[in-house]
């Protein structure tokens, strides 16, 4: 087992270049306290583990928890305070799970159907392909039926903005 996937407590220790580094500890599920933070919705102890040196984008490592990050379980939980301040602190907002389908935070909010934090990643930027179909970078829709909603919230979002910039586009789709 490699050095930085051992289970110890954990600790802070002082490096030889005095900065504080975290020794990481993790659950049966390959979760770390800051995991744990994230899907409480616990933004006081998410502000403290990263104040204190923990990867904003540490990844989850366990038989059901291929690469899951505290921003997909706070998106899962749809606690949008917690996500604003990972994303604030250099979370990826579209991190991808180890797997078949490579989920980012904005499909497993999706998939619990879960329209606030869906609206807030989306209009934060999170990637969306063209095209919904798109397995590429979506699951297939059988495995994400929630994902309409992040398409009906990109599709709004574009129009508000060609609104407010005068522009409008002109199709012969009605």
């Amino acid at each position: 087992m490699p050095a930085e996937e051992q289970y110890v407590p954990l600790r802070r220790s002082l490096s030889s270049r005095r900065s504080f580094e975290y020794v990481v500890d993790r659950d049966d599920r390959g979760w770390t306290l800051l995991h744990i933070g994230a899907r409480k919705g616990d933004l006081r102890e998410v502000k403290r583990l990263l104040d204190e040196g923990m990867d904003v984008n540490v990844t989850a490592w366990g038989r059901k928890a291929q690469g899951v990050t505290p921003l997909h379980l706070a998106a899962e939980g749809g606690h949008v305070k917690v996500m604003d301040e990972l994303l604030e602190r250099g979370a990826n907002i579209d991190a991808r799970t180890k797997g078949a389908c490579g989920w980012t935070p904005l499909h497993t909010a999706a998939k619990e159907r879960n329209r606030k934090a869906v609206k807030f990643l989306v209009k934060s930027g999170a990637f969306l392909p063209d095209d919904i179909n798109d397995t590429r970078f979506n699951p297939p829709l059988h495995y994400c039926p929630g994902l309409e909603w992040a398409y009906e919230e990109m599709q709004r979002l574009q129009q508000e903005n060609l609104s407010s910039t005068g522009e409008y586009s002109y199709s012969s789709e009605s």
